[in-house]
C-alpha cells in the first residue's frame, strides 16, 4: 500500500465554491470555503502576491494568528505575510484575494499593512460589521459573492487608483514572473529609478524588487507543490541554482521547498484559484 498524500487529504478537508462568472472589478478572486470535518483545523498561510480579506461565516470562531496576535472575525492579511496560521472549528469562510492595486482602492492603508494581520474594521470602517451580517444571513454562496463584489466596487469607485505607472510596472513584473529587472521598468515609464521605489512602495506596500521576489517565489512554490524537483523548479523560475531557491523559500515562507510542497494551504489552489485573477498581467 502506497504512502497517503497529505495535500490530497488536506484538499479533501474542504467543501469549495467559486464564483461561476467574473465579478465587477478585474484583479479579484473570491472562494467559499465550509470545512467536512468538526475536528480542529490549523492551516499555515504560505505567502501569495494579493491581499487576503477573510469574513468568518461559521459557528466557532476561525481565529488567524501571526506575531501580533489573535484576531477573530474580519480580517486583513497584507502581502508576504509571516508565520501566519488560521485555527478553528466548523470553519465556513468567504476568502477575497486582491490585487495590490485593488486592494490600494478598497481598504484604507492597504500598503502599510505589510505582512501583518488586522481586524477588517481598521481598513474598511464601520461598514465591516454590517457586510459580514449580510453575509452570515445570505441564504446562499452565489448570494454572498453578489453581496461581497458589489462591496468592493462601490469601495473602488470611491477609493483611490495607483498611479497608472504603478500599474504598469506591477503588471510586468506579473507578466514576467518577477524576472525583470526594476531599471529597465523605469526606464519604460518614463522615471527615475528612485521615483518608481518610492510611488511604487507607497501604494503597493512593497519594493519592485521585493515584489517581483514575492512573485516569481509564489510560481516556484506552486511548482513545487505540483511535485517537480526543487532543482527543475530552480532553473525554470530564475533562481541562480537551488540553494538561492531554498533561501527565497525559507525567507517568504519559513520552511523548506520540501515543507512548501506538501503545503496544505497550496493544495485546494487548483480547486478554489485556478486562474488567479490577483495575477492578471494587464
Amino acid at each position: 500500500m502506497g504512502a497517503a498524500d497529505p495535500r490530497r487529504d488536506a484538499a479533501g478537508l474542504w467543501e469549495i465554491t467559486s464564483p461561476s462568472r467574473p465579478g465587477l472589478l478585474p484583479g479579484v478572486d473570491m472562494a467559499g470555503f465550509r470545512a467536512r470535518t468538526a475536528d480542529p483545523v490549523d492551516l499555515s498561510v504560505v505567502p501569495y502576491p494579493a491581499v487576503t480579506v477573510a469574513f468568518d461565516l461559521g459557528g466557532g470562531p476561525l481565529a488567524v494568528e501571526d506575531g501580533g496576535g489573535r484576531h477573530e472575525g474580519g480580517v486583513v492579511v497584507g502581502l508576504a505575510p509571516s508565520g501566519v496560521h488560521g485555527r478553528g472549528r466548523g470553519i465556513e469562510c468567504l476568502q477575497l484575494r486582491l490585487s495590490p492595486p485593488v486592494a490600494h482602492a478598497v481598504l484604507d492603508g492597504a500598503a502599510e499593512l505589510g505582512g501583518a494581520v488586522v481586524p477588517l474594521g481598521d481598513v474598511w470602517g464601520r461598514e465591516a460589521e454590517r457586510l459580514q451580517e449580510r453575509l452570515r444571513a445570505a441564504g446562499s454562496w452565489r448570494e454572498r459573492f453578489e453581496i461581497a463584489d458589489a462591496a468592493l466596487a462601490r469601495r473602488y469607485e470611491a477609493g483611490r487608483t495607483v498611479d497608472p505607472e504603478v500599474a504598469f510596472v506591477r503588471g510586468r513584473l506579473v507578466a514576467h514572473r518577477g524576472g525583470v529587472r526594476v531599471e529597465r521598468l523605469a526606464a519604460e515609464v518614463g522615471w527615475s529609478r528612485q521615483r518608481l521605489w518610492s510611488r511604487f512602495r507607497s501604494q503597493i506596500g512593497l519594493t519592485p524588487k521585493r515584489a517581483a521576489q514575492l512573485v516569481r517565489f509564489d510560481d516556484a512554490a506552486h511548482r513545487l507543490a505540483a511535485g517537480l524537483a526543487a532543482g527543475r523548479v530552480a532553473a525554470e523560475t530564475g533562481y541562480a541554482d537551488q540553494s538561492h531557491l531554498h533561501q527565497d523559500v525559507r525567507a517568504f515562507a519559513g520552511v523548506t521547498p520540501t515543507a512548501v510542497a506538501g503545503a496544505a494551504w497550496l493544495a485546494v489552489d487548483t480547486i478554489a484559484w485556478a486562474a488567479p485573477a490577483y495575477l492578471a498581467k494587464a
